[in-house]
């Protein structure tokens, strides 16, 4: 019996490596706490154990992440929930694959000791807004849930100049803010904000990060693994919060700073424990949403903007 485990331990080393698939995920932008359970999962070795080589990649053009994945140049992107219900109905060919952050991280936000101390107070004032489409929307929505109407604001494209904006009153108010960022970043400056939550006023709950690929070419099997791994740095994250923020942090110098430290303690908690779960009525609801506030023409059933890989794998 001892010659026999021998000999197959020696056949087990004489064995080719098996080979690893390869995945492609591009960022929705520069690498920061929101994708730590990624980051993680490459540091910690839960993607190699999975079979998996993944490259990582950040946008030049955070618009462009949804396209390159419907192309089928990356296999994965991270987008957003209300993004990805816009692009479906601009017929790209994208699903929802999995969830990174299942809750808003979008808020309107406004200065602590501004004008706008109730959300009534912004009629008349100005709004600003970074990216056109959705967050207009979310806007049009929160004060419909105030009895205001969309000219009861000024709007004002000011791009990704958040803080700076309002912080210079350059608006009373903005909408795509992150509350897990903006508001560190104007306590650091010396001023402090405060969030109007879209979900508190009138708008349905969504997963703010999601995974979106195009579902013809996609491997499944190696995506559901992907999701796997991801799951199991999100449980070190949270059973080791501290010891998570050091490994992620030492990966690079620029994520060294105080307002990525602050941000991480905001954002760790948000993580999807069970990133390839769906909840579909969330989606349903969100169609619907975007339908009732005429920004789509609605229609689209769950299984068009998403779907759980791992139901189609062993």
């Amino acid at each position: 019996m001892k010659h026999l485990f021998t000999a197959l331990a020696l056949c087990a080393l004489a064995l080719p490596a098996q080979a690893q698939d390869r995945l492609s995920v591009m960022l929705d932008w520069f690498v920061n706490p929101n994708h730590a359970p990624i980051v993680l999962a490459q540091e910690l070795g839960y993607f190699a154990d999975a079979g998996l080589e993944v490259e990582i990649a950040t946008p030049s053009d955070p618009n462009a992440p949804p396209r390159m994945a419907a192309a089928g140049r990356v296999d994965l992107a991270i987008s957003y929930q209300p993004q990805l219900h816009l692009s479906r109905h601009d017929d790209l060919p994208l699903r929802r694959v999995g969830t990174l952050i299942s809750t808003p991280l979008t808020c309107l936000a406004v200065l602590a000791d501004g004008p706008a101390q109730d959300f009534t107070d912004l009629r008349g004032g100005r709004v600003g807004f970074a990216v056109a489409g959705v967050q207009e929307v979310m806007l049009d929505a929160m004060l419909a849930h105030h009895g205001m109407a969309p000219d009861d604001v000024e709007r004002i494209n000011i791009g990704w100049s958040i803080s700076p904006a309002l912080m210079a009153g350059q608006v009373d108010g903005v909408i795509g803010a992150f509350r897990n960022f903006e508001l560190n970043q104007l306590q650091i400056e010396g001023t402090e904000g405060r969030c109007f939550y879209p979900e508190a006023e009138g708008v349905p709950a969504y997963d703010e990060l999601i995974y979106v690929a195009n579902p013809e070419p996609m491997n499944a099997d190696a995506i559901a693994r992907f999701l796997e791994a991801t799951a199991q740095a999100t449980n070190f994250i949270l059973n080791q919060p501290d010891r998570a923020w050091e490994i992620f942090s030492s990966t690079a110098s620029e994520l060294q700073t105080e307002l990525n430290r602050r941000a991480w303690a905001d954002t760790w908690p948000r993580f999807a424990t069970r990133p390839a779960a769906l909840d579909a009525g969330r989606y349903a609801r969100f169609e619907a949403f975007l339908a009732e506030r005429g920004a789509t023409q609605g229609g689209l059933p769950v299984e068009a903007l998403a779907i759980d890989v791992t139901a189609a794998t062993p």
